[in-house]
């Protein structure tokens, strides 16, 4: 009775359109033909029809056959009629597909989840969320896999995508899908041929992934202010804004600031309408809005859960182009690169390894909660077209983690530009000679973030005036490099065990400099060390401390712009070799060892008071430039000099009145101290002098005073002034 069934459906099937493959039907002629395997991956998947193709009936066990794609595509497609494919071109070469037909559905033929049928039917495939480019008959990067790749991302059903085959890309997509994974398996994308893309558009990637705007937008002036570090901010209707709705806001530019300078550009989510008029986000704002300031709010859906993974990418184009990053150069827009990410929550990247690329590799703006790990750049056309030759950019984005990556002879292994609360972790750029760095901020008042174990390049806010060149709690540790810059508006600037090692080919000096807004330096080595300030905003000192500078000749250690203290403690500075310091703000050295050559140049000290306590100072002439009144102050200090001639310390012939505090050691013909000009207060108590000569003689008539007492002095030349009412020496313990 089964038999003649089998045998009256394959006479009707032939009735029906002789130019119909012939079908083999129920369990028997399945197991000969596929095995009991087949059988059961098509019993599973066809439980699980989709919505756009009718279940199949209860009980039936009618399954179709078909070699190839094309052979299955000259089937008419019957209402949950299962038939299971040997491959897409030939046997295997897709896996086993299994495919569930449709005889009403208006689904969108692709080549591969949808297949046309005779008669304006759908076959449609069957699968467990996870697609492979071969489904679709792409093999290799012979055929542009960029209607695959479309098909198969704007498919809700599917949640996962596989690559097992290199790859080849020849257009620019635009994704707003969310909740996907792409996994390239580790084989090579190229995108030889690729369209053009548009004028200075980053976000013109092979797969651009971008939230949606809800066409919401709330415009207002803060009617209060908003503090540094609250997550509670006052709206006009706190009802317009649901609670986990997600917003791009903005304030207006900063008066009198920079066309693109703003303290605040987040994409920040509702957490609270706290009451009428407040609402809470998921954001601790980094910088204090006054009331009055405007706030610009703009609705968005966002991508969300969006995973890219595991590829090879080459980028396209030709490397000749102008070497100096000047326009024109078409390489922008015939150049390519992998991935952008806009308006995005959680979307993460991992194991993507480019080379030849023009825009970033992963291009990121309005993002937030994401990762970026295992990834790689080397070798992009150009490392000074602005915007050109990275490996990531974070543009106004959050909660990111850029862990485990690498760069060679690129611009920036990372950006983070306007962005906050970022860690970047064990990554390491190499190649500096080639003209980038591999990790910057922008200086768009970016805040809060940390890097840790990473080597190369850094330079930090420094971008340029149109974006603020600020930023605060910026924090480096562990870190290794030939250069280190962090000179702009900088407030509190945390550096732990940065080494700048000085290498022939880039940065012979090991530069590091600093601004004395709350910088603090701890167990740091370098060479050069400047130190500028062009911010007052921190509330801490600037202090160094346990670390290493070895000076060029002439170095400004600090400044002219330097107002605040800045404290060296337990510090080793050699090199002092006509080194100044001409900042007003006090300068002081407890338990340093400072040093300079035998014959070297004074110290020009122009600190409103320069304090040296403890440690000692070798072969270092001290000179107060007296540009303005100074206390100059030596207390527990060694000074030791091999040199007979010059004295340690002494004074220029400034305007200033300067007061002195000294303890000394010297040689035959060298002199502690040499005071022979202008207007001195000083006060030498307690103090010993050995070897040497004294030279006051001269530095203190009228209106300048003299307390020299409680002193000893050993094998000294004295030569002091007359003691008077302004000029006491009492209690000198002399021997030779």
């Amino acid at each position: 009775m089964i038999e003649t069934s089998m045998t009256e459906r394959t006479d009707a099937s032939a009735s029906v359109d002789a130019g119909e493959r012939v079908r083999s039907t129920g369990r028997r002629a399945l197991m000969a033909g596929l095995g009991a395997v087949a059988l059961g991956t098509a019993g599973a998947l066809a439980s699980a029809a989709p919505a756009q193709a009718a279940p199949v009936a209860a009980g039936a066990k009618d399954v179709t056959r078909a070699e190839t794609v094309a052979d299955l595509a000259r089937l008419r497609a019957r209402d949950g009629e299962v038939a299971i494919v040997a491959g897409y071109r030939k046997a295997g070469d897709a896996g086993l597909l299994v495919y569930v037909g449709s005889e009403n559905a208006k689904t969108t033929v692709n080549g591969g989840t949808v297949i046309a049928g005779k008669r304006d039917t759908r076959w449609i495939l069957q699968h467990d969320g996870t697609v492979d480019f071969r489904v679709f008959g792409i093999a290799g990067p012979e055929t542009p896999a960029d209607d695959a790749l479309a098909a198969m991302v704007n498919d809700p059903r599917i949640r996962r995508i596989e690559a097992s085959t290199d790859l080849l890309f020849q257009r620019r997509h635009r994704f707003t899908r969310s909740h996907l994974e792409i996994d390239f398996g580790g084989h090579v994308l190229t995108t030889d041929g690729i369209e053009k893309n548009t004028h200075d558009n980053p976000f013109g990637a092979v797969m651009f992934f971008t939230g949606t705007s809800k066409d919401v937008t709330v415009e207002h002036a803060l009617a209060e202010p908003w503090p540094e570090l609250t997550d509670a901010v006052a709206v006009p209707d706190a009802s317009r804004f649901p609670v986990d709705s997600w917003w791009a806001v903005q304030c207006d530019p900063v008066a009198g600031g920079g066309a693109d300078e703003r303290e605040l550009q987040r994409f920040v989510q509702v957490t609270q309408q706290i009451d009428g008029t407040h609402i809470r986000i998921d954001y601790l704002n980094g910088w204090p809005l006054d009331k009055g300031r405007k706030l610009i709010w703009r609705q968005m859906d966002p991508v969300a859960g969006v995973r890219i993974a595991n590829m090879r990418f080459l980028g396209a184009g030709p490397f000749d182009g102008p070497t100096d990053g000047s326009f024109p150069d078409s390489r922008e827009l015939t150049g390519s690169h992998p991935i952008a990410f806009e308006y995005a929550i959680h979307c993460d990247v991992a194991d993507v390894h480019a080379s030849r690329t023009w825009w970033p590799v992963i291009m990121r703006r309005w993002n937030t909660h994401f990762t970026t790990e295992r990834c790689s750049v080397e070798n992009p056309p150009t490392v000074f077209y602005g915007g050109a030759g990275y490996l990531t950019q974070q543009i106004y984005s959050l909660y990111g983690r850029v862990s485990d990556c690498t760069s060679s002879n690129a611009r920036h292994l990372n950006d983070l530009t306007a962005s906050a609360y970022c860690l970047v972790e064990n990554c390491h750029g190499d190649g500096d000679d080639q003209g980038g760095n591999p990790f910057t901020t922008h200086g768009q008042y970016e805040h809060d973030l940390t890097f840790i174990g990473n080597s190369g390049l850094m330079d930090i806010a420094n971008s340029g005036t149109q974006w603020g060149t600020a930023a605060k709690r910026i924090t480096v540790r562990d870190h290794v490099c030939s250069w280190f810059v962090a000179g702009t508006k900088i407030s509190d600037l945390t550096l732990e065990n940065v080494r700048v090692i000085g290498r022939s080919t880039f940065d012979p000096q090991a530069t590091m400099t600093i601004n004395a807004d709350g910088a603090q330096v701890r167990g740091c080595t370098a060479g050069l060390l400047a130190i500028g300030q062009r911010s007052q905003r921190s509330s801490r000192p600037t202090v160094i401390s346990d670390s290493t500078f070895a000076l060029p000749k002439d170095q400004v250690l600090v400044q002219t712009p330097v107002t605040a203290p800045v404290r060296f403690v337990d510090c080793t500075i050699t090199g002092m070799d006509g080194v100044k310091a001409r900042g007003a703000g006090p300068v002081e050295f407890v338990d340093c060892r400072l040093s300079g050559p035998v014959a070297g140049a004074p110290v020009e000290l122009g600190a409103s008071r320069v304090t040296i306590r403890g440690g000692s100072v070798r072969d270092v002439r001290l000179s107060a430039t007296a540009v303005r009144d100074q206390l100059i102050a030596l207390e527990g200090v060694e000074l030791s000099t091999e040199r007979a001639d010059g004295a340690l310390v002494s004074r220029a012939a400034g305007a200033g009145v300067v007061t002195w505090r000294v303890t000394s050691t010297a040689p035959k013909g060298a002199a502690h101290l040499d005071i022979g000009a202008g207007v001195n207060h000083a006060r030498v108590t307690g103090s010993q002098f050995v070897g040497g000569r004294l030279r006051l003689a001269d530095g203190f008539a009228e209106p300048s005073t003299l307390l020299y007492s409680d002193t000893v002095e050993r094998g000294v030349e004295t030569a002091v002034p007359e003691a008077g009412p302004r000029v006491v020496i009492a209690d000198v313990l002399t021997s030779a």
